[in-house]
């Protein structure tokens, strides 16, 4: 594969080069401990998340003693400045051993040469959940403990009262019963029926909004070949993808000036809420047995929602990676899996994990995101060139949304996508 350079990269628009303190060394895993241990060291952009570091810290502190022959050193970044210190690591030779990523983000990472291909046991990444595994050019890269989803919040009470169907994941609502829903609930005096989040910006955009496109039965870029956009993303079902969003501020069951989180909805300003399991708690614990977790619309495909979070990786300069192999291996223990499910509210990514969470076991009460997430979950686009088609993609749907044309927009964005997947060679894909 093809090498990209720094500057390249930081052109897609999913990284800057910010050289940040407290790189590694080069070679890492050559360098020994005071008890003669081998170094593996660790970043994670877990800083600021006492919650997930709680466990990270446990685990290390575990295998450190399982065993005398490697130690794990972790270090924590800030998420907002993790991914510049892992660029501009890379270009000095300063890679860490191991490192998290978010899932869109591998396939760059490993056709820039950064990665290795994560070599674990098939029998732990054939229990995880698929869009907790990472594979470009036909090998596993990354591997992931978790994975989130989203759902449709509503409260029971208010869908009975207004003679609204609950629908199931084996019944969704159609894309006209959806419509009939939104109008019923305006009427009924909700000047916003649902909130989609449309406040938020980066990737919240094609993660959340994409599955509505593929619903519709479109994408981000044709699959079979990841060469171009062209007819997924400005095809005639993406198009009534457009429209069809474009429709839902422009009729006003939709807007983009709320708040971040899903605090309108708690506080009943909304009908519907369109948001992740990381708000759900906080849901239960304010509106209890009322609150009901929904799937998205079946917009003609079926429902979809989007998949793949924060997931690790073996650097190639690591030295030692028999050790960061034995590290991961052990970290994927069900115990593990489960405290980070509990911990941040999270989908494990096995179901014998989830068996023994307290919110995600078959009586727990975020039972229905693990349903949604196995059933309808879509990975983004594995290919170099999602930076590019993520950032494309925001900048078009918010463009349609503020009354844009979808066609004309589509087609400029499907051009921006192409041409820079041309400029880079195809990305490896023939």
């Amino acid at each position: 594969m093809k090498r990209t350079s720094v500057a390249a990269l930081a052109a897609t628009g999913l990284i800057g080069v910010l050289a940040l303190s407290g790189c590694g060394q080069a070679g890492q895993g050559d360098s020994t401990t005071e008890d003669g241990r081998t170094k593996i060291t660790m970043w994670t952009h877990s800083a600021g998340n006492p919650a997930e570091l709680e466990v990270y810290k446990q685990i290390i502190s575990d295998f450190n003693a399982s065993q005398d022959e490697y130690e794990v050193v972790e270090e924590s970044f800030p998420q907002g400045a993790y991914n510049d210190a892992v660029v501009a690591a890379a270009a000095s030779g300063d890679l860490p051993c191991l490192l998290d990523l978010d899932g869109p983000i591998m396939p760059n990472w490993a056709w820039a040469g950064y990665l290795q291909p994560l070599g674990i046991s098939s029998s732990i990444t054939d229990s995880l959940l698929p869009t907790a595994v990472g594979t470009w050019d036909g090998e596993i890269y990354s591997a992931g403990y978790w994975d989130a989803a989203l759902s449709i919040f509503a409260r029971k009470s208010v869908l009975e009262a207004n003679g609204i169907r609950v629908p199931t994941v084996d019944e969704p609502w159609t894309e006209d019963e959806f419509a009939g829903v939104l109008a019923t609930l305006k009427a009924a005096g909700y000047d916003t029926p649902i909130d989609i989040g449309a406040e938020d910006t980066g990737e919240w955009w094609p993660y959340a909004y994409s599955p509505f496109l593929q619903s519709f039965g479109g994408d981000l870029i044709d699959r079979d070949t990841m060469l171009s956009a062209e007819g997924a993303l400005n095809g005639d079902d993406a198009i009534a993808w457009g429209t069809w969003f474009q429709n839902l501020f422009k009729d006003g069951y939709a807007n983009a000036d709320g708040t971040i989180g899903n605090q309108e909805f708690v506080d009943d300003q909304v009908a519907l809420s369109y948001t992740g399991v990381w708000n759900a708690l906080a849901a239960v614990d304010a509106i209890g047995d009322d609150l009901l977790i929904l799937p998205p619309p079946d917009l003609g495909t079926g429902p979809k929602i989007g998949g793949g979070s924060w997931q690790w990786a073996i650097s190639k300069e690591c030295n030692s990676a028999e050790g960061a192999r034995a590290y991961l291996e052990f970290s994927f223990a069900d115990e593990y899996v489960t405290q980070f499910a509990d911990n941040q509210i999270v989908i494990p990514a096995t179901e014998s994990a989830a068996a023994d969470s307290k919110y995600f076991g078959e009586a727990g009460v975020l039972r229905p995101f693990v349903e949604l997430s196995q059933k309808f979950a879509v990975l983004r686009p594995e290919t170099p060139a999602y930076a590019v088609i993520s950032s494309t993609f925001e900048t078009a749907a918010k463009d349609i949304m503020n009354g844009a044309d979808v066609a004309s927009t589509l087609d400029q964005a499907v051009t921006e996508i192409d041409a820079n997947i041309a400029s880079n060679d195809g990305y490896g894909f023939q």
